[in-house]
């Protein structure tokens, strides 16, 4: 296991009203990520996966990132944004980019964890729920939408931090 019960951050439930479950499972979904992602090295989280997938811990912190990017400051919050690691000549930039420098994974966790933070406190400002961003989606569908992403991810950094150390968790 990764952490002890008693040392675990995550909360696993308990929650009290719509917003806190759905906030809060997200939270933990979130933990979860650096869970899996703790006490690397740079090289050891830019490892990748199999041939030929690009796939590795550090390029699903920079995607991950993109994707709280993506979906609370452009699509519910309105702003024009420029995508952190994706450009139209390297689509898949979040994964490509995710190199074994130490200068590139502090940048990974100091963009993503900006990310979070505006995407909380967008969550907690919000006066309903229902508020709805420019595709039409409302925030809740936002909420479950990361919620699922991130733990399908949280499944692949399952695979990739066993492969790399041998450990395995929750």
């Amino acid at each position: 296991m990764f952490v002890t019960p008693d040392q675990d951050p995550r909360a696993d439930g308990g929650f009290d009203g719509e917003r806190a479950i759905l906030a809060g499972y997200l939270r933990d979904q979130r933990l979860t990520l650096e869970l899996k992602c703790a006490g690397l090295d740079a090289e050891a989280l830019a490892r990748r996966s199999v041939e030929p997938s690009s796939l590795s811990l550090l390029g699903l912190v920079r995607h991950m990132a993109g994707v709280e990017q993506k979906w609370f400051r452009s699509v519910m919050a309105g702003q024009e944004i420029t995508r952190h690691y994706r450009t139209a000549e390297d689509p898949d930039g979040d994964f490509n980019g995710a190199l074994p420098d130490p200068h590139v994974v502090e940048h990974a966790w100091a963009t993503w964890r900006a990310e979070v933070a505006f995407a909380e406190r967008f969550t907690a400002e919000a006066d309903d729920l229902g508020v709805t961003g420019s595709t039409g989606q409302a925030l809740r569908e936002v909420l479950v939408h990361l919620i699922e992403e991130y733990a399908r991810h949280n499944g692949h950094a399952d695979l990739l931090r066993e492969r790399i150390d041998g450990r395995v968790g929750q």
